[in-house]
């Protein structure tokens, strides 16, 4: 039975992100994922212009997943303390659960990639601040945080932790887990907000 070409798109964007979860970092060329999938470089290039496509379908995979579950969260909770910690909680869980993933996020593998796909994370990152960003004015005018807080400075402080903890995550070879201690070190980020 023939896969079909939506299948095959997704099967090589699993391929992808499960040799990226090689610890050793390794560099990944068309011909290893090729040779992994059993199939020719030619078959993969009838599904992706280039590596940067099916990099591109990652990126694209997380954005939908994480926005996704993040609007969730805000449309489902009213109380902004418990959006900023389901927020944190996602992002951290979501890279635990998503090493390959995760070392796109931190943009290590896009180092030698075209440059789009640097400024794509980042503005995916600038979207994950502006959600923060939101939660805290809402737990500003709801009076669970401080008035005198920065929301901006507060929510750039946040997603700075998140992003050291999937650096952390990543150059420990998968073995420093993002949310080992991740309650005790949210009370004292959040504690005194």
């Amino acid at each position: 039975m023939a896969v079909q070409a939506g299948e095959r798109k997704q099967q090589i964007l699993q391929t992808l992100a499960q040799m990226l979860e090689n610890p050793r970092g390794e560099k990944i060329t068309t011909a290893a994922l090729a040779a992994r999938l059993d199939v020719s470089e030619a078959a993969l290039y009838r599904h992706f212009a280039s590596k940067a496509q099916m990099y591109e379908g990652l990126i694209e995979f997380i954005e939908q997943t994480l926005f996704g579950l993040i609007n969730r969260i805000t449309s489902e909770e009213t109380d902004s303390l418990r959006q900023i910690d389901a927020i944190l909680s996602l992002l951290l869980g979501f890279a635990q659960k998503n090493p390959g993933m995760t070392r796109v996020l931190i943009g290590e593998v896009l180092v030698n990639e075209d440059d789009r796909l640097q400024q794509r994370v980042n503005q995916l990152h600038d979207r994950l601040e502006a959600s923060l960003k939101q939660a805290i004015k809402l737990g500003i005018g709801q009076q669970q945080l401080r008035a005198e807080l920065d929301a901006g400075n507060l929510a750039n402080l946040l997603v700075c932790v998140v992003d050291g903890r999937w650096h952390q995550y990543v150059k420990s070879g998968f073995k420093r887990q993002p949310m080992d201690g991740w309650e005790k070190q949210r009370d004292l980020l959040l504690g005194g907000v």
